[in-house]
């Protein structure tokens, strides 16, 4: 009888050891002096001293990037996705004005592709490079019978630090403050199953269709980059004058905002006035999908909000503008239970 390997099981340590190569050169060109531990190691290890911080507190968070991956797939398209991932997780941690630390990411496959593989890690090492942060260390498991043939999964695990005084926590916002509206690219990685649905199922597009209305295929389209908020906010963060800021994800406006106002606020969002990106409007028309349905599950062309008193917003407003940063006044905090009303 013939001896039976582990590669006859559908997992190759060969190819894996190949694209571990290439990973690690991605990964090292993200380090700097606060890496104390190199690609392969069982854990990676990061200096946790922060001696110009009074009192220096980690902010985690953890996330994937849904159903997008199936625009990648059909696309064949697997350089952006890594990128999205991390700057979804930048900013999950910048709302509480954590700047990133490290980041690990972890992909899960049925039989690994070294190129297919290296491609996704170096979207995450440039995310990484341009967010000013390390990529630590993650893991490639190969899982055969798990996952369709030339599909896989990722997440990504990021750490950041805040000095506890200038932690944004959304404490101080009261009625009367303002809305501001940074712009988002696209659906950036939330809302896709949706989507998708509305546009391969019901519409019977395909990736490579062209829509003049969208200026581009309806696969670049959803493949627009999940927009980083760190460098245009980085600044504002030690300043005081963000008040609270929300990333605007799965769940839109109407239930992101929430989740950072004080008990006994509310806010009024005024309709148009802000861009509404094409492809949120296409979607409407192909589906007649109701307004409420559409704000609870897109971002509709808002990636970050910050809160600020009214008397911030044109030096807010100002600071994003040299910055080449678009921003928008949508609306204002008022007396309420912890909802978002579109006016």
């Amino acid at each position: 009888m013939k001896p039976i390997s582990y590669s006859d099981a559908g997992v190759s340590i060969d190819a894996a050891t190949a694209a571990t190569e290439k990973i690690k050169n991605l990964a090292r060109a993200t380090f700097n002096a606060r890496t104390l531990s190199e690609i392969g190691s069982f854990g990676g290890m990061f200096d946790g001293a922060f001696p110009s911080m009074k009192h220096p507190v980690l902010v985690a968070s953890a996330d994937g990037v849904g159903t997008k991956l199936k625009i990648a797939f059909d696309s064949d398209t697997h350089n952006t996705i890594g990128r999205d991932l991390v700057n979804h997780c930048v900013n999950d941690i910048l709302v509480q004005g954590a700047r990133p630390l490290f980041f690990l990411d972890y992909i899960a496959t049925g039989a690994l592709a070294p190129d297919t593989v290296t491609s996704v890690v170096e979207g995450v090492a440039t995310g990484c490079r341009e967010n000013g942060c390390v990529l630590l260390g993650g893991e490639t498991a190969e899982m055969p019978g798990f996952y369709a043939a030339g599909e896989y999964d990722i997440a990504g695990f990021i750490v950041g630090v805040v000095d506890r005084a200038k932690v944004i926590d959304g404490g101080r916002i009261e009625k009367g403050d303002a809305l501001l509206a940074l712009p988002s690219a696209g659906l950036h990685t939330n809302g896709y199953s949706l989507a998708r649905k509305l546009f391969f199922e019901v519409a019977g597009y395909q990736p490579d269709t062209h829509m003049d209305a969208l200026g581009m295929t309806v696969g670049e389209s959803l493949l627009q980059p999940h927009l980083s908020y760190l460098k245009p906010l980085e600044e504002l963060l030690d300043s005081g004058v963000t008040k609270g800021l929300a990333h605007i994800t799965g769940g839109g406006l109407l239930e992101n905002i929430p989740r950072i106002l004080p008990e006994n606020t509310s806010v009024e969002i005024k309709r148009g006035s802000w861009p509404v990106l094409p492809v949120f409007t296409l979607m409407v028309e192909i589906g007649n999908v109701a307004e409420a349905e559409m704000h609870r599950t897109f971002n509709m062309g808002v990636g970050m909000v910050i809160v600020c008193a009214p008397s911030d917003c044109e030096a807010i407003t100002k600071h994003l503008a040299q910055r080449g940063e678009a921003c928008y006044e949508i609306g204002h905090v008022v007396e309420g239970h912890r909802t978002v009303v579109l006016t």
